[in-house]
């Protein structure tokens, strides 16, 4: 399962290894097994696991997937 959640300052990116700061937005996902992977957004937006969407003529960022 996929979280988009908001950093309190202590949590470290798997991918690139940098200390997410407060208030960036980090993914969290349980979908690799038991172990939680934790994605800043840059890692996300690379991996394809977060996007830019258009709503009320702002872009927003989101993790959630593409509506079918």
């Amino acid at each position: 399962m996929r979280r988009g959640c908001i950093s309190l300052g202590d949590i470290q990116c798997d991918e690139c290894h940098r200390i997410i700061p407060y208030p960036e937005r980090y993914l969290a996902s349980d979908e690799a097994g038991d172990t939680v992977l934790y994605l800043c957004v840059d890692c996300c937006l690379n991996k394809g696991y977060a996007r830019y969407t258009e709503e009320k003529g702002q872009q927003v960022l989101t993790f959630f997937l593409e509506k079918p």
